[in-house]
């Protein structure tokens, strides 16, 4: 060491060993930090979140359009409704009117009868009718009383037998009546009544085989009956109609009368071969 040194290693004088250089902050060790178990390391990039308005990736199945009504914005949306609504209020106050139109006189049509007529026409008028032959607003019962010859050479009549009530009661205790017991008889009288007139004279050629017809079916039901009894023999038979109204619901303001009213046929003589019971 010279004159000319300074600093501490003058101070320490000569062959002292020269004191160890500070480290540097650049040189010095960085504590080292031990992530926890499990954790990822810090020099591990994290994903990053995908930035909003980013398309889905190739293997997402695209949202499905929406159509109809659901495409439309809701202001559309409750006008399309309220359409709707319109439409199906006026289809059913149509057909209402209409099927009130071709329906049989009823008590809404009596009530409401221009109105009713007001709508229909011209525009939707009608040629044709919903029921025919109108429902049957009448109780119809076809009654029938024979002229008995007896054995000894005596003659006898009697009462009235109600065929409909019997019909009637057959159908009442059957759960499945036959086609006989149910349409027979009516029908038998429907064919007579319209191919008569009212003084019971035929109209047509039909007239003579309707009243064959029904005069074989009122013989039938006597032979069943046993109103001949064992010796008897049946010479004559009469034949007449029941006709009363229904009677209308309370709330109606229709006026129907409740008093029956009899169409009696004249007497018919029984064949020789169908006095003992031989109607086929």
């Amino acid at each position: 060491m010279d004159a000319y040194d300074t600093g501490r290693d003058a101070a320490r004088g000569p062959g002292a060993a020269p004191e160890p250089e500070a480290e540097t902050p650049s040189s010095a060790a960085a504590p080292v930090s031990v992530p926890p178990q499990g954790a990822a390391p810090e020099d591990t990039p994290l994903p990053a979140a995908a930035p909003l308005g980013t398309p889905p990736p190739d293997d997402a199945p695209p949202p499905e359009p929406r159509t109809g009504v659901a495409a439309l914005s809701p202001r559309y949306q409750i006008g399309a409704a309220l359409a709707l609504a319109v439409v199906a209020v006026a289809v059913c106050v149509h057909l209402g009117m209409v099927f009130l139109h071709v329906a049989p006189s009823n008590t809404v049509t009596k009530t409401h009868g221009r109105a009713i007529d007001d709508w229909v026409y011209p525009e939707f008028e009608q040629n044709w009718k919903l029921f025919a032959p109108n429902p049957l607003q009448q109780n119809i019962a076809v009654q029938v009383r024979a002229r008995i010859s007896t054995a000894d050479g005596g003659l006898r009549t009697t009462g009235w037998y109600d065929l409909s009530a019997q019909d009637g009661r057959d159908i009442d205790r059957n759960i499945v009546p036959s086609h006989t017991q149910q349409n027979e008889l009516r029908r038998a009288w429907d064919f007579f009544t319209a191919t008569h007139g009212s003084d019971n004279r035929p109209v047509g050629l039909r007239g003579d085989l309707s009243e064959t017809y029904l005069r074989r079916i009122v013989e039938l039901r006597l032979h069943r009956g046993g109103a001949a009894g064992e010796d008897g023999k049946l010479e004559r038979v009469q034949v007449r109609s029941r006709t009363v109204n229904v009677t209308p619901p309370k709330w109606s303001t229709e006026k129907a009368s409740s008093t029956p009213v009899y169409r009696v046929l004249p007497w018919w003589t029984v064949p020789a071969a169908e006095a003992r019971g031989g109607v086929r």
